[in-house]
C-alpha cells in the first residue's frame, strides 16, 4: 500500500471538502454534540474549498495524499496573517478516519514544514481545538508548542476554544 503526496488541482476540490466534513466528525464527535457536526454537509465543504481556492491559491498550497490512488488525506498552509511575514501558518490536516494512525498525517506535516522553509518563512503556527487531544498529542510529537494564546472558534452552534501552536522551522 503506497502513500503519494501531490499537489491538489481544481479537480480534487470536492472530494476534499466530503474528506474534510468525514474527518471532523470522526475527530470531534467525541467532545461536540451531533447538532454541531451536521453542518456543513460533503458538498458544502467541497464548495467551501473551490471558493477558498479561487481566493488563496497564489498565495496557499494544498497537497493530498493518496493511497493507492485514492484520497486519504491532505494539508493546507500559506502565510500568517497574524505575526510576522517570516511566519508560515498550517491551516489544516485532514486524514479519511480510516487513515488515523497510519502514517499519513505524519507525512503531510513533514511536507508542510518543508515547504514552509523552501518559502523562507523561520517559523510556523496552527490553530487547533483545545478539546482534541489526539490532534495537540500528534502535534506535540511533531515539535509543536502551545503558545499560550487561545480564541473560540464556532462549529455549527457551539462555541468551542482554540489553541495557538508554534515551533521554528
Amino acid at each position: 500500500m503506497t502513500v503519494t503526496l501531490r499537489s491538489a488541482t481544481p479537480h480534487d476540490l470536492m472530494a476534499v471538502g466530503a474528506l474534510h466534513q468525514r474527518s471532523r466528525v470522526a475527530a470531534y464527535s467525541s467532545f461536540l454534540p451531533p447538532e454541531a457536526l451536521a453542518d456543513p454537509t460533503p458538498e458544502a465543504m467541497g464548495r467551501y474549498w473551490v471558493e477558498r481556492w479561487v481566493w488563496e491559491q497564489s498565495t496557499h498550497r494544498m497537497t493530498v495524499a493518496e493511497r493507492d490512488g485514492v484520497l486519504a488525506g491532505f494539508s493546507y498552509l500559506g502565510p500568517d496573517d497574524e505575526d510576522e511575514p517570516d511566519t508560515g501558518l498550517l491551516c489544516a490536516i485532514h486524514l479519511a478516519p480510516a487513515e488515523r494512525g497510519r502514517g499519513v498525517g505524519r507525512q503531510l506535516m513533514v511536507d508542510a514544514l518543508a515547504d514552509m522553509r523552501a518559502r523562507g518563512w523561520r517559523r510556523a503556527v496552527l490553530w487547533v481545538l483545545r478539546d482534541n487531544a489526539h490532534a495537540r498529542r500528534f502535534y506535540e510529537r511533531g515539535g509543536w508548542q502551545p503558545t499560550g494564546v487561545q480564541q473560540p472558534e464556532m462549529i455549527g452552534p457551539v462555541s468551542t476554544p482554540q489553541l495557538r501552536y508554534a515551533r521554528p522551522l
